[in-house]
């Protein structure tokens, strides 16, 4: 099953480099793996928070539905093989100006206020990525406040 899900998400959306050298399949990964990751914290997946995920993942990279799938079953499986988020956040820092990684802990934000309350986990888990992607602390305030607002 995971090969055909490789062979889908390769067709579907092949890879290429970008300026930086970070290749746009890995990064779209990392991102998808930290929102999985992001919706899981609090112990419980709601539907809000699905499909504030899937709205993210459509959105920062034009995907279609189907494709959103084919990427969320595969950043399910490069999460379960990974050693922690480093990996993710350090791909995500090579591939993403300040302002788009800005926008990737407001999307994060989006899905954590999804279900209508955000627990200590989703805060902690937060604010350990924001240290990861070197976001200041205004930023990071700046984009919880957008993600509760909207």
């Amino acid at each position: 099953m995971l090969d055909a899900i490789r062979d889908f998400f390769s067709k579907s959306l092949a890879p290429r480099q970008d300026d930086t050298g970070t290749d746009d399949h890995r990064l779209r990964l990392a991102t998808a793996a930290l929102m999985l990751e992001m919706s899981r914290v609090d112990g419980e997946v709601t539907a809000a928070e699905e499909e504030a995920m899937r709205k993210a993942l459509e959105a920062r990279f034009g995907l279609s539905r189907s494709e959103v799938d084919g990427l969320l079953a595969l950043a399910e499986a490069e999460a379960r093989d990974s050693a922690g988020d480093y990996a993710f956040t350090s791909l995500i820092n090579k591939g993403f100006s300040a302002e788009e990684k800005v926008r990737v802990i407001e999307n994060m934000w989006q899905i954590a206020y999804a279900d209508g309350h955000v627990d200590a986990h989703e805060n902690h888990f937060m604010r350990k990525l924001a240290d990861l992607l070197y976001i200041s602390r205004a930023d990071y305030a700046e984009a919880k406040r957008r993600a509760r607002d909207s």
